[in-house]
This record gives structure tokens, sequence and C-alpha cells, in this order.
């Protein structure tokens, strides 16, 4: 049983979906620290290079978790966002089914940062049909306590997998032995970065994943495709 365990991001990258594709369970990571990144902001592309839809926030402290966190909505922000895929997108192939996903990531006007980036993930996966024999779960409805590597681990233990997938980022953190002795295999994404017909210049895989639907549509579905490596083999480059 493998699992992937991630904060939820915004309209997020191939590289995310290729993850979810990868596991029996995910496991949005929503009960913890609320960090910059990428989790509020994707990027997309027009004529004029790279652009970014940014999901507001409310005024927080720096130390609330990402379900905790609330959408700036004093301004109409998604219509902006529909603005501006409209202006990158509009003349590609495949613009309608791109626009309908988002639309559907947005119909509850979800009110936390959490549900917004979960929403907009599920729209995602139903799209390219990954959400098929896999589990989504919140880490918040589990109960399990504990933080960094522990609480990983012992999110395995409660789901029952035997291997955790995770991204490149976790290398400067992860404590391999502690999976390892508690038994859980961790691999790591071997990112194939596989090019596709891309609108608006040279190829970029960091786009979000709803430049891969309106270039590609349901056939985009086969370039999510990258497999993995085991810790050991990553770590030291072999």
């Amino acid at each position: 049983m493998k699992i992937v365990i991630s904060q939820s991001m915004y309209f997020p990258w191939v590289g995310l979906l290729e993850q979810i594709k990868l596991s029996d369970i995910f496991v949005h990571y929503d009960d913890v620290q609320f960090t910059r990144g990428f989790y509020n902001r994707v990027q997309v592309k027009n004529s004029k290079g790279i652009q970014w839809l940014t999901v507001p926030l409310q005024a927080h402290h720096r130390a609330t978790n990402i379900d905790k966190v609330l959408v700036d909505n004093s301004r109409d922000w998604r219509e902006e966002h529909r603005k501006l895929l409209t202006q990158c997108y509009r003349s590609t192939p495949y613009f309608s089914d791109m626009m309908s996903v988002f639309d559907e990531a947005h119909s509850t006007n979800a009110t936390t940062l959490s549900d917004v980036s979960r929403n907009s993930i599920i729209s995602l996966v139903r799209y390219f049909g990954l959400e098929e024999g896999r589990r989504f779960i919140c880490s918040s409805s589990l109960n399990v306590p504990g933080r960094s590597s522990e609480r990983l681990v012992a999110i395995c233990g409660k789901l029952q997998a035997s291997t955790y997938v995770t991204g490149h980022g976790a290398r400067n953190y992860l404590d391999h032995e502690l999976f390892e002795s508690s038994g859980v295999k961790v691999e790591y994404l071997n990112y194939l970065k596989m090019s596709y017909p891309q609108a608006n210049g040279d190829f970029t895989p960091q786009v979000s994943a709803l430049d891969l639907i309106t270039n590609c549509g349901r056939d985009g579905a086969k370039f999510i495709c990258s497999g993995t490596t085991s810790w050991k083999e990553f770590v030291n480059g072999t």
C-alpha cells in the first residue's frame, strides 16, 4: 500500500498529480503550519511569459495551520483568475475543458485555503480519471499527534501503508532510517518532466496542470507518467 502525504497546492503542477497516480492513499496534510511557497499560488503562461494565480489570504499568525487560514474574499479574486486564464489560454484547443475544471473547483465557494486547494486538486484528479481505486483523506481527520518524520510514520502506520512516496524537498528533513526501522519503505518521485505541446513559448514543466488540460485535453493523462526511486539511490545519487 503506497501513501503520499502532502500539503495541498492550488491547481498544482503535473508533478503532484504524478505522486497521486503512484499512490493508493493521498493524505491532504492540512493541519500543519502554513508556510510561504506554492500552496496558495501557481504559475501559468501567456505570450509575455510566466504569470501567477495567487489566492489572497486574510491576515493570520505565522503559526496558523493551513486548515485555519482564511481566504480574503474582499475582492473577486476568482473572477480575476478566470480573466487571466482566458487571456493566457483562450486560443488553446481545450480551453473550455480547462475552464470547466476551474469552475468546478470553485463551485462551493470555499472559505479556507485548505478547502480551496483541496477542491482544485480533486477537480484535476477527476478530469484525468485518477480518483479510481484511491482514497483521499485529510490529516486533520486522523487524530494522529506528533511532529515531522515521527508523525508521518505514525500516519503511515494508522493507514497501514507500506511505502511512503514523496517529492524531492523531503530530502532535507526526512528521517529515512526511522521509516525503515518502522517497516515503511521511502521512495522519491523520479520526475521525468515530460514535454507536451504547450502554447506560449518554450516548454516549462513548472506551470499548473491546468496548462496540460488546456493544451492536451484528457489525452494529457499520458504525460502524467513519472516513476520512483528508492531513498538510498536518490540520496546517494546512484
